[in-house]
């Protein structure tokens, strides 16, 4: 089959590509005809000469051997026992009904309630997974990572974002530096330039204050802050210092010109400043929407250097591109290789937009929160620690009951993306399929996270919690509501109406409607077997007194750490992210040839049959492309 080549050197358009397209073989889109081959896909290879580890993941032979996976020891095979011959014998309306078990199954630290009462688990369940965590040393691995070893091994980094939220006085030792020093002398500067920004001492290339903000990331440069943003939103203290106060903060995340238009939709360039969050200045999406926004800055006000320098700062640790790009040395806050993008929020990454937005002293009451947790995590005993707990309940979940999906349901509109954020640092996380030794699991982890605010979600895809597969839930609610209000003639307020939503559903869930109590209201026997609710579907449900910084804070801490938790169980290493990196490079070759088609007239080669024909389609449209001549009907 000829490679069709391009006549024109430029992007084809409208009736040149229709014409472009009429002149390409007939039989450009045909399926060669071949022997078919039988492709078995596997897992890479299994390493045969790791060491197997010990009690704490070293290793407890000099003699080489296959590292022996968590299913291995006794207190998993228990669990997969205690699985069999009781858990799937026993409905959670039985369970309910014990209220001794009730009683022991919840946690409570620092206003955070948690109960897990509806989980599809006994007291011995319980006792088992502790012994599970007490086998694989789940102390030992948090305190290694709060500490700063090593624990990302594939990358050889320490993963210490608990460390950007620490006390100034705190110590925690690096290469010899105290890190802490280092996230403060950041953070100081950040408040600085924001109040110098806020006050109006820092003003555009024109003169003119600046109130508007656009912060250009990508994936944890972005799914985090977007978060807090919108949590904050609504919360009186950081709203009267945010929109009240006259300033706006949006989003650019996505490369797609679209989000351009909506990112900088309304905003006056000579009020408008740009946060580029890129830790190596060269992510692609990130980089082409900070040239376009640049571009943008430079249609309204002229190409002298200070346009860039008022108008654009980074958050990025490679200070000769940022430099290139035109961003003063002075306005470029780093972070650091030990900071996962998924775990930078507390880094310049959130201090820095937010800071700008809500001002300095909100950002640090978000700190304090997510350090209340931090502290928990290491000093309460796992039989009461909250993100112990939940990861857990996760592990127990996905690895013996089988369950594949996770969902979380925030009974408030405030954390509308909080599901998003999770969702990343969950699914990338535990994304994985060997162990850290690079060993094949032999077990399935990493849960599909998803979720909506309540009451929108039960608008949306509850009807299959109930009635479908078994989706564990976690549910979030609050005491008191950012914006209370009630209506005349009402029996309740609207938050209580929220939260009448937020005790129901877990019930719902747990203990289901038999068929029983569907005849007793006098159903049909026909419809019966439609309105009949199985149950026995687990749930979570935290509460916590009012969603504001400190909160926030608290709720991100607890959710990253049952991440850490799990993994940490699962002998996986959570802080690496390896699957995202193939269709970068990918990426790069189909880069290349889009550039080659349209401006050198080049022919798309050097991809299977199905890439080579999608690219085509796109480069020179569908004029002319009948079904017919793509599918050989012989």
């Amino acid at each position: 089959m000829q490679a069709f080549v391009a006549p024109t050197a430029l992007p084809l358009r409208g009736k040149a590509a229709a014409a472009a397209f009429s002149a390409r073989p007939s039989d450009v889109f045909a399926s060669r005809r071949a022997t078919p081959r039988m492709v078995v896909l596997g897992k890479p290879p299994t390493p045969s000469n790791v060491p197997a580890p010990g009690p704490d993941g070293d290793s407890s032979s000099s003699k080489p051997s296959t590292p022996a996976l968590v299913s291995t020891l006794p207190q998993w095979k228990a669990l997969q026992k205690h699985k069999e011959s009781i858990i799937d014998q026993t409905h959670l309306r039985e369970l309910l009904d014990d209220d001794e078990r009730v009683l022991q199954l919840a946690a409570e630290y620092d206003g955070v309630f948690m109960d897990y009462s509806r989980q599809r688990i006994s007291l011995e369940t319980k006792k088992l997974l502790l012994e599970l965590a007490e086998a694989v040393n789940l102390k030992q691995r948090i305190k290694d990572m709060v500490s700063g070893k090593r624990i990302n091994t594939t990358e050889n980094r320490a993963v210490l974002h608990t460390a950007l939220r620490a006390k100034k006085s705190e110590v925690v030792m690096l290469d010899g530096v105290n890190v802490v020093e280092q996230v403060h002398t950041v953070l100081d500067r950040i408040r600085t330039f924001t109040e110098t920004v806020r006050s109006g001492k820092h003003v555009g290339a024109s003169g003119k204050h600046i109130k508007n903000f656009v912060a250009v990331g990508i994936g944890g440069s972005y799914l985090g802050p977007d978060f807090l943003y919108e949590a904050l939103k609504t919360d009186p203290a950081a709203s009267s210092a945010g929109q009240q106060a006259g300033y706006s903060l949006h989003f650019l995340a996505n490369v797609d010109p679209v989000d351009v238009k909506r990112a900088l939709d309304g905003f006056d360039p000579e009020e408008t400043m740009v946060i580029v969050v890129s830790k190596t200045f060269t992510t692609r999406e990130t980089i082409v929407n900070a040239k376009t926004v640049r571009t943008w800055l430079w249609d309204a006000m002229g190409t002298d250097p200070k346009v860039v320098r008022q108008h654009m700062v980074a958050c990025s640790t490679n200070l000769a591109k940022t430099k290139d790009f035109g961003i003063s040395p002075e306005n470029v806050f780093p972070f650091w290789d030990w900071v996962g993008g998924r775990y930078s929020v507390c880094s310049s990454v959130g201090a820095l937009p937010l800071s700008l937005m809500y001002g300095f002293n909100t950002f640090d009451k978000f700190l304090n929160g997510a350090r209340s947790i931090d502290k928990h995590l290491v000093n309460a005993p796992l039989d009461r620690n909250i993100p112990v707990l939940m990861g857990l309940m996760g592990v127990w979940n996905m690895s013996f009951m089988g369950y594949k999906s996770r969902a979380m349901h925030p009974y408030t509109e405030a954390l509308n993306k909080l599901p998003a954020h999770i969702q990343q640092v969950d699914m990338e996380s535990n994304g994985k399929h060997v162990s850290r030794h690079g060993v094949d699991l032999d077990f399935e982890v990493g849960e599909v996270d998803f979720g909506e605010p309540g009451t929108l979600g039960q608008h949306s895809f509850f009807q299959l919690l109930h009635m479908g597969q078994v989706v564990p839930c976690t549910f979030i609610g609050f005491i008191e509501s950012q914006n209370p209000t009630c209506q005349d003639g009402e029996p309740v307020s609207n938050h209580d109406e929220l939260m009448s939503n937020f005790f129901a559903q877990p019930d719902a869930l747990a203990r289901g409607k038999t068929s029983e109590e569907c005849r007793a209201e006098g159903r049909s026997e026909d419809l019966i077997p439609h309105i009949t609710f199985t149950g026995n579907r687990p749930s979570l449900s935290l509460l916590l007194p009012v969603l504001n910084a400190y909160t926030c804070g608290q709720l991100l801490s607890l959710f990253e750490h049952r991440t850490a938790v799990q993994g940490f169980v699962w002998d996986i290493n959570s802080f690496d992210q390896w699957g995202v990196e193939l269709g970068k490079v990918l990426a790069t070759k189909v880069r290349k040839q889009l550039n080659q088609a349209r401006y050198h007239g080049k022919p798309v080669a050097d991809f299977n049959a199905s890439t080579k024909r999608m690219v085509e389609r796109y480069l020179f449209g569908s004029v002319g492309c009948a079904f017919d001549e793509i599918i050989d009907y012989e």
